[in-house]
C-alpha cells in the first residue's frame, strides 16, 4: 500500500502539545498544567505491542433493536476479502478483540450502520475502523471513498501506519495524509483512496481546496473524539466536515470517554447510531495493603523513603509527586543512594516517555518517579509498592480521590497482593489522608516495624 510523500514532515506543526514544554524556573502542579490527553494519547500507542486484555463488559445498545445482534469469535465470520484477511492475521491478530467482537458486524454490514463507540487505547478499535474502511473501498475508483481524522499530526501518522500495514496485501489501495506541510499544487484532484489527516487539513482540502469532492465519501471516521474536541476549533472544523457528506455515508465515531460534551459532540456527527459502552468496573482496594508515615517535612519524608526501602525487598515501586520539580529532585537524591530510578517528567517529548517506560517494564530501572499527568494509562505488571510521596489533591487542595484509586490500583492487579504508602508531613496533609480514609471507608494503617516484617513476607 503505497503513501503519498509527505514533503514537510520535519515541521510536525499539527502536533498539538506532543511535546509538552514547561519553563523550568516555573514551578507548576499538576493540576495547573492541562492534561496533555493527545500526548498521553500517543503514549499509549507507543508502549503497546500487544492489545491489553480488558475485563471490562462490553454493552450494545443497537439501533434496531428488533434486530438480531452477531458478534464474531473468528475474523474468517466477517468474510473478508482474502487479503484483507491476510493483513489482519500479518499483524499477529488471532481472533477479534472484546470490542472488535461486537463492533466490526455492525461495521461491515449491509447496509452500512453508524456506529458510536467507547474504547480504551489497546482495545484494537483502530485495527477494526480501518479494516472498515479497507473493507468499503472500490480499488479501482481513483478518488478518496474514505476519510479519517485524527487529534494531531502524530496519532493520523500512527493510524496511518496501521492502515499501511492491514493494506500490505492490497497494493491498489493508496492512502493520502492531510496534514499541514503536505504542499499539493492547486486544483489538484487526488487519486488515494483513503485520506487520513487532521480536521483543519481536511477541511481546507474539501472545501477551498477542492482536493477532495466530501460527496463521494462512503466511510468518515473520527478517532479519539474525547481529544479531539479539547481541542479549541477541531469540533467546528470536524460539524463542518460531516455536513458536506452524503446522506448514506457510513459515520465511526470512537472515543475513550463518553463525558456530556463527547456525547452532545457525537449525536451532532452521527446520525441514528449503533453504541458500544464499556460498563464501568468498579476498582477495588481490597487486595492492597495501606499505611502511612509520619514526618515532618520533604527531608524527613526522603529518610523515611529510605528507611522503608533498606527494610523491605521490592519488585518495583511507582512513586508519585505533586510536582515536576519535587519529582526530579526526588529522582537526583534516589540515584545518590544508589538506588536505580527513572524519572518521567512532562517535559520530555513522548517518545523519551516511552523509552522510560520501556525501560522500567523490562525492570532495567527499578524505580519510577512521577508525576500524575505522566502516569495515565500506564500499565506495569510487577509493580508491588506504591508510594504517595505528595497526596494527591484537586486545583482547590482537596483530596483527589479517583486519582489516589487510580494510583494505588496498579499494584493490587491481577489478584496480586500490594502495598501503599502515604508520605504525611503536615497537618493539612493527614487532614487529607483522614478525608480518604472515610471517602473508600477503608483504614489506613501508621506504619511501624512490626508492619514492614509482615511486609517483607508478602513479597516473598
Amino acid at each position: 500500500l503505497s503513501t503519498l510523500h509527505l514533503k514537510d514532515e520535519k515541521n510536525k506543526p499539527d502536533a498539538n502539545g506532543a511535546i509538552v514544554k514547561a519553563d523550568d524556573n516555573v514551578e507548576k502542579t499538576e493540576d495547573e498544567e492541562k492534561e496533555d490527553r493527545a500526548a498521553q494519547s500517543l503514549l499509549n500507542k507507543l508502549i503497546r505491542s500487544n492489545l491489553v486484555d480488558t475485563t471490562n463488559q462490553v454493552e450494545v445498545l443497537q439501533r434496531d433493536p428488533t434486530s438480531p445482534l452477531y458478534s464474531v469469535k473468528s475474523f474468517e465470520e466477517l468474510r473478508l476479502k482474502p487479503q484483507l484477511l491476510q493483513g489482519v492475521y500479518a499483524m499477529g491478530f488471532n481472533r477479534p478483540s472484546k470490542i472488535q467482537e461486537n463492533a466490526l458486524p455492525m461495521m461491515l454490514a449491509e447496509p452500512p450502520q453508524n456506529l458510536i463507540a467507547q474504547s480504551q487505547s489497546g482495545t484494537g478499535k483502530t485495527a477494526a475502523f480501518v479494516l472498515a474502511m479497507l473493507s468499503r473501498v472500490e480499488p479501482g475508483n481513483k478518488y478518496p471513498q474514505c476519510l479519517c481524522l485524527s487529534p494531531t499530526y502524530e496519532l493520523a501518522l500512527q493510524t496511518g501506519k496501521v492502515i499501511e500495514q492491514m493494506g500490505n496485501f492490497y497494493p491498489e489501495l493508496k492512502l493520502a495524509y492531510a496534514v499541514r506541510g503536505n504542499k499539493l499544487e492547486r486544483g489538484q484532484k487526488i487519486s488515494e483512496q483513503i485520506v487520513i489527516g487532521t480536521p483543519g487539513t481536511v477541511l481546507d482540502w474539501c472545501s477551498k481546496l477542492k482536493f477532495i469532492d466530501p460527496k463521494k465519501i462512503k466511510v468518515f471516521v473520527l478517532d479519539e473524539a474525547d481529544v479531539m474536541i479539547a481541542t479549541q476549533g477541531h469540533q467546528d472544523q470536524s460539524i463542518r466536515i460531516q455536513r458536506m457528506l452524503p446522506r448514506d455515508c457510513q459515520m465511526l465515531l470512537f472515543s475513550a470517554t463518553f463525558e456530556d460534551s463527547v456525547w452532545k459532540f457525537a449525536q451532532k456527527v452521527v446520525p441514528d447510531p449503533n453504541i458500544i459502552k464499556l460498563k464501568r468496573e468498579e476498582e477495588t482496594l481490597d487486595t492492597i495493603k495501606q499505611y502511612y508515615v509520619l514526618c515532618n517535612n520533604r527531608d524527613e519524608k526522603f529518610r523515611a523513603l529510605c528507611n522503608i526501602y533498606g527494610a523491605i525487598t521490592i519488585a518495583q515501586a511507582m512513586i508519585f509527586c505533586h510536582t515536576r520539580k519535587t519529582a526530579g529532585w526526588l529522582a537526583a537524591e534516589l540515584s545518590r543512594e544508589g538506588h536505580q530510578v527513572a524519572l518521567l517528567s512532562g517535559e520530555m517529548m513522548v517518545e523519551q516517555r516511552a523509552a522510560v517506560i520501556e525501560r522500567f517494564r523490562e525492570g532495567k530501572e527499578k524505580v519510577l518517579v512521577t508525576t500524575n499527568v505522566c502516569a495515565r494509562g500506564i500499565d506495569v505488571e510487577q509493580v508491588s509498592v506504591v508510594i504517595n510521596f505528595d497526596l494527591p489533591v484537586d486545583k482547590d487542595g482537596n483530596p483527589d480521590n479517583e486519582t489516589y484509586l487510580h494510583r494505588i490500583g496498579r499494584t493490587g492487579r491481577f489478584g496480586k497482593r500490594g502495598l501503599a504508602i502515604n508520605m504525611v508531613d503536615s497537618k493539612h496533609s493527614m487532614n487529607i489522608l483522614n478525608r480518604i480514609q472515610e471517602h473508600f471507608n477503608k483504614k489506613i494503617n501508621k506504619l511501624d516495624t512490626d508492619d514492614l516484617d509482615e511486609i517483607e513476607k508478602i513479597n516473598n
